[in-house]
């Protein structure tokens, strides 16, 4: 279907292309008596011609920016069209006002033929070049056959020998296209389309143009003839090669088409490359896969290369038996023959790293470009930038330093390799993804793609998105909870049996419910029940988690599903979904995920610096409140415990149990089809999922145990290339004396303060007993009412009230 979609793009763009040509050619043909009669000028003229030559660059200049004018101004008159002459005007003085760059520096701009572009780990080890389909190879003039030389003269610059690098009238004609809404090209000499390639881009601005003019005179006096049209050659692309890679200079196009050297070719040869240049993708004989293309889309190379053997015939360099002989050879049949590519292997982190660098790579080329918001949308300035970012990131000599941990990523990968073993439970090939991301700037130091990338390139860290099942509890129901102060860390919640609104009972593994618990058993068995009640109680304050998730980079289609807080309609990717515990292990700051620090192009020159942008998501007390809750959640009672992670890593490597502040929640989703594990500390956030591509079920044993086993292994194996990531006696906020923290003495069995309750069965008790300290991070705990928790019915109360105040009240 892609190369249905790249060859129908391809005959679009080469019927207009033949258009073009079929215009040039009639036009060329009706007066190529007048243009033989050119070519033989006598010597005087030619003294006539050197004298016009010797005109400074100022003066050409003036008489590029009067011819402009002039024009203009005939035009003006004939059409009314103010705004016209005014433009002229505009671009006479934007030549005239254009900086002349010192001769060094542009002659290092039109020579600099970019280098090989790096990744590099955060501490400045190479990661791998970034791989490019481009075939560039510098020869000097005399490896380029004559014949290529006066073919690209006869067909892209006629008067390139005698001009000054700007051809006046042609620069007239061809911005009389552009404000028609035509196209400029003709108006290039080759000089200016070497300042363009090298120096200037391509963008359409009369700012660029005007600075195109004034390059190209100054080139002129600085260059010969000759060196012009070698370095012209040597930079220009020239399509494809019969392995589809792409090609720039005529080496590697001589070479690539017909398996000679640029000094061998033959003139029919040398016509065919010398047409290349124009449109180098429609005229290219090949494919992008290699092969030859279709008798359709050959035609229209072959079409331009008859052209320019015409111009090399109306030029004079041809005689007439030489141009019909040649024009009757079929150099289609000197096509090598499609020969597939060398294959590449990259990795995972090469992956990621490309992706994010070209995103920053298109900015950096939009904002240079001064592309306006309207073009931005549009589809082909889109799909443009993209090939422009693509080309450049690929040949443009940039150095991409990540934040990745070399020692870091490294232990990842051996840990995955030596304990991957432990979640292979005969269900089918279990993958995992992991991230570790730095809590305060949202750095990836490290991740896990999968099992093995030669076997499996689905990236699980970054690409693969699953329902989270219960770990979003905290991220999308507790902690907002917390933050609109409907709850207290030691608030009450309904556990008693509930359904949804169409009937279907919410279940926890199998059972119905039990009755009221704390916030703390909520979260460390993990309920279903209690976090679909305190979903429900933020809807129905008014409220939404929609701000919250947003800010957070969450996608969210429905935040109507009643099954959302469960993990329902919802399907994070890892690397996103770290990013959400490094907001709650961040004070309630979101930093969004970057792996790509900076971008240097080839003369040391910043493209990109990553840059911070926090968003605060949760108060800083609900950050304190919610980790506290999530500490609990990895040592809660034994029998109802969600993970034996920390159990495991105790038993591995006692030290760094201890001493670090480790946070966490698991999720499974129905069926035990995905397991998560996501961890904070003080210092960074490790998330972890586990799951089949195919997404059937994994053993129970898998989900529940065997994931945190894997979990505390990789936690060794990180601290032991890195001893002080995790933030060995680094501590979270202490909620107590967190000053953000309102604290309220509570009653254990209702979370809420002591008081007179009236309700159900009961009418003004008082009501007391042991108390605890309940944190809140707004308005504090209330009196105890009735209904003193999150959910439940009338029914459920009394049975509650029954309980806390024995059988006789």
């Amino acid at each position: 279907m892609k190369k249905d979609q790249e060859q129908s793009k391809e005959r679009t763009r080469a019927r207009l292309q033949a258009k073009l040509e079929a215009k040039r050619a009639k036009e060329a043909q009706a007066d190529h008596k007048s243009a033989l009669k050119k070519s033989h000028k006598t010597k005087k003229d030619k003294v006539n011609n050197a004298d016009e030559e010797n005109r400074t660059i100022w003066q050409t200049a003036f008489s590029v920016g009067r011819g402009v004018v002039a024009v203009l101004g005939v035009l003006l008159l004939l059409t009314g069209v103010f705004g016209v002459a005014a433009g002229a005007g505009y671009f006479a003085r934007l030549v005239e006002n254009t900086d002349v760059p010192e001769k060094d520096e542009l002659l290092e701009q039109i020579r600099n033929i970019h280098g090989v572009s790096v990744m590099k780990y955060s501490n400045g080890t190479n990661i791998s070049d970034i791989s490019s389909d481009l075939v560039r190879i510098n020869v000097s003039s005399d490896q380029i056959s004559q014949n290529v030389k006066d073919a690209l003269i006869a067909t892209e610059d006629e008067t390139f020998k005698t001009n000054n690098g700007v051809v006046p009238k042609a620069v007239v004609r061809g911005i009389l296209g552009a404000l028609g809404g035509g196209t400029s090209s003709g108006g290039s000499t080759i000089t200016q389309q070497l300042v363009k390639q090298q120096s200037l881009g391509d963008s359409v601005t009369f700012q660029r143009k005007a600075s195109e003019i004034v390059y190209a005179l100054q080139l002129n006096q600085y260059l010969s003839k000759d060196e012009i049209l070698t370095d012209y050659l040597n930079v220009s692309p020239f399509g494809r090669n019969n392995q589809g890679k792409n090609i720039a200079g005529v080496q590697a196009a001589a070479q690539g088409i017909f398996g000679k050297s640029a000094k061998d070719l033959t003139v029919p040869e040398a016509a065919f490359i010398a047409g290349l240049p124009q449109s180098p993708i429609v005229y290219s004989p090949y494919n992008a896969d290699g092969s030859l293309k279709s008798d359709e889309l050959l035609s229209y190379g072959l079409a331009r290369q008859q052209n320019v053997l015409f111009n090399m015939y109306r030029a004079g360099y041809l005689n007439k038996d030489d141009y019909e002989k040649y024009r009757a050879v079929d150099i289609s049949k000197e096509f090598l023959p499609s020969k597939p590519q060398d294959s590449v292997a990259h990795g995972y982190l090469y992956n990621v790293v490309y992706n994010e660098a070209l995103k920053h790579v298109y900015d950096y080329l939009i904002k240079k470009d001064e592309v306006s918001a309207t073009e931005q949308g549009n589809d082909s300035t889109k799909q443009k930038y993209r090939e422009m970012a693509a080309q450049a990131l690929q040949t443009g000599g940039y150095t991409i330093t990540t934040t990745i941990n070399q020692a870091v990523y490294e232990a990842m990968q051996n840990a995955v390799a030596q304990y991957g073993g432990i979640l292979q439970d005969g269900t089918g090939e279990v993958q995992p993804g992991n991230v570790l991301m730095d809590n305060k700037t949202g750095a990836v130091l490290g991740f896990i793609g999968g099992l093995d990338y030669a076997t499996n390139q689905n990236n699980h860290a970054f690409d693969t998105t699953r329902s989270p099942g219960s770990s979003i509890k905290p991220i999308l129901a507790y902690a907002p909870a917390i933050d609109l102060g409907l709850l207290g860390s030691a608030s009450m919640l309904s556990n008693y049996p509930a359904n949804f609104s169409d009937g279907t009972p919410i279940l926890h593994v199998g059972e119905t419910g039990t009755g009221m618990v704390s916030l703390n058993e909520a979260l460390g068995v993990s309920w279903n029940i209690p976090a679909h009640w305190t979903y429900q109680a933020i809807l129905n304050s008014g409220n939404s988690v929609e701000p919250y998730m947003s800010k957070m980079g969450y996608s969210v289609p429905n935040y109507n599903i009643e099954s959302l807080p469960l993990g329902g309609g919802i399907e994070p990717t890892v690397v996103q979904h770290t990013n959400g515990y490094q907001t709650l292990a961040n004070g309630g700051v979101y930093e969004p995920y970057f792996v790509v620090q900076s971008i240097k192009d080839d003369s040391g020159k910043d493209i990109y610096e990553h840059e911070s942008k926090a968003t605060r998501v949760y108060s800083q007390a609900t950050s304190t409140i919610t980790t506290n809750l999530l500490r609990n959640v990895l040592t809660y009672e034994p029998s109802r415990r969600t993970t034996n992670f920390l159990q495991d890593l105790q038993a591995i490597n006692p030290s760094l149990a201890n001493s670090v502040d480790w946070a966490g929640k698991t999720g499974t989703s129905n069926d035990y089809v995905d397991s998560w594990l996501m961890l904070s500390t003080p210092t960074v956030s490790l998330g972890g999922w586990i799951g089949h591509d195919d997404n059937t079920s994994m053993a129970s044993k898998t989900a529940a145990v065997n994931n945190g086993t894997y979990m505390a292994n990789l936690v060794n194996a990180i601290a032991a290339a890195a001893p002080d990531i995790f933030g060995p006696g680094e501590k979270f906020p202490d909620p107590s004396k967190d000053p953000d923290v309102i604290k309220s003495t509570v009653l254990k069995s209702t979370g809420q303060k002591p008081g007179t309750v009236t309700g159900g069965k009961l009418k003004n008790v008082k009501v007391s007993g042991p108390t605890t300290t309940s944190y809140w991070a707004k308005n504090g705990a209330p009196v105890t009412q009735f209904k003193f928790g999150i959910g439940g019915t009338e029914a459920n109360y009394n049975d509650a009230w029954n309980k806390i105040l024995g059988s006789s009240k």
